[in-house]
């Protein structure tokens, strides 16, 4: 996975992840920040129609949020998605998925900073 074409800062930028397949191949997915809070949160979505995912997402969103805890800061993670068509049945696999995804990025974070 790459990140490239970034392009603002803050609420509005966008930017494209270069995401790889299992046969290797590259798939772009396109994404906007739709809230930028310094310090306190932000929140992106990824740009669906037109490409190859609109056949199974209507909507993904993704946001960190930062909170005062004591002398640290907590930080927590949550993603929205809306699938579309045939792709609802596999919603609570979807679901399992995503949460598995966001424990090991908040893992990957604790590890970071300590």
């Amino acid at each position: 996975m790459r990140v490239e074409s970034v392009e603002g800062e803050g609420t509005g930028a966008q930017w494209t992840k270069v995401l790889g397949t299992a046969e290797g191949r590259g798939v772009r997915a396109d994404f906007r920040c739709r809230e930028s809070v310094e310090a306190e949160r932000f929140a992106w979505e990824q740009l669906i129609p037109g490409t190859p995912f609109e056949r199974h997402l209507r909507r993904y969103e993704i946001q960190v949020g930062l909170s005062d805890e004591g002398e640290g800061t907590a930080v927590t993670l949550a993603a929205a998605q809306t699938l579309r068509g045939l792709s609802r049945l596999g919603s609570p696999m979807m679901r399992r998925g995503q949460g598995a995804l966001l424990d090991e990025a908040l893992d990957g974070i604790d590890r970071a900073l300590t």
